[in-house]
């Protein structure tokens, strides 16, 4: 019988932002009074998530859920200015772990509204990053999901347009909605370089050259994971099958017999025991041979603030 091989895409697994974010409900875990509270979830994971509740941290989904004078965490795909507006009111001791790349993302917008633009958002209304970057602006800022969306959206002034990115969106998708724009405005004001986050980048391309080379891709994360899902699409437009893996149990519901070369990525979410776990299954199944395909090396970190340095040195 051919020998099986698993081909592990690198980067995989968790991004800066998503380390920074689990790096800041850790200390305060440690250095704070419980109880905790998390407006939604920290990162898309239900692993993180679920591991964070049996240390007792309370994940709400209102802010009015989080008692007046208590301690909470702003995720990592941030929140509307009106959100941290009720917070000051209430008087909550706000620990924001609001990744660097969505805050730059804020900020962009914020410039724009100034320069009296109105900007399309290009994103997934659903999704939470989506959610606080238009509430910079409701009634200035529109957001786009397709490219049919695109070709239609109306604006106010076609001479003052600009467009920005969801962060973990889908590389060459999101251009194509930008070319649509660019047509319809040639004026369209875009920020230097792309809003996608040098993570996602990073992992679609990996993920990209592992599916030229495997029969079949398991990419690691949670169903509500943007940028997971963005990586099963990824794999399935080189034409090799893709699968998200939640729990180790849905690799059962997959014929993976007749697999000669595995090739397994993760989200920027999904934390490395699970990945773990999953390969130790798969050498199980007779992949024993495993070859790490390195796309490019990530040496970024975030810093805690300094409140929670300050926090640890108290300790």
């Amino acid at each position: 019988m051919p020998a099986k091989r698993m081909i592990l895409a690198s980067p995989r697994g968790f991004c800066a932002g998503v380390r920074h974010a689990v790096e800041m409900m850790d200390t305060v875990l440690r250095c704070c009074p419980p109880p905790i509270y998390c407006l939604r979830e920290l990162v898309h994971n239900r692993q993180v998530v679920k591991g964070l509740e049996q240390r007792g941290v309370r994940f709400v989904a209102d802010i009015h859920d989080v008692p007046g004078g208590a301690c909470v965490m702003f995720s990592a795909h941030g929140v509307s200015p009106d959100i941290r507006q009720i917070a000051r009111q209430r008087r909550l001791r706000v620990f924001d772990a609001t990744c660097p790349f969505v805050t730059r993302l804020h900020t962009a917008v914020r410039s724009y509204v100034r320069q009296g633009c109105h900007v399309l958002l290009i994103g997934n209304r659903q999704h939470d990053e989506v959610s606080g970057v238009q509430g910079e602006a409701p009634d200035q800022v529109t957001v786009i999901g397709k490219l049919e969306e695109a070709a239609a959206v109306p604006v106010p002034d076609p001479k003052r347009v600009a467009a920005v990115t969801q962060t973990t969106l889908n590389l060459s998708d999101t251009q194509h909605v930008l070319d649509v724009l660019r047509q319809r405005f040639p004026e369209l004001r875009t920020t230097p370089r792309s809003d996608i986050c040098f993570a996602t980048h990073h992992r679609q391309q990996s993920a990209r050259e592992i599916a030229r080379l495997a029969d079949m891709v398991l990419v690691l994360g949670s169903s509500n994971s943007s940028n997971t899902n963005r990586l099963v699409e990824v794999c399935r437009k080189e034409g090799t099958p893709a699968e998200l893996i939640a729990r180790q149990s849905d690799i059962e519901r997959i014929d993976i017999g007749s697999i000669l070369t595995m090739g397994l990525t993760a989200g920027a979410s999904t934390p490395d025991p699970f990945v773990g776990k999953i390969i130790a299954r798969l050498q199980k199944e007779g992949f024993k041979e495993v070859v790490e395909h390195v796309t490019v090396e990530e040496n970024v970190h975030f810093p805690l603030p300094r409140s929670l340095r300050l926090l640890q040195e108290k300790k």
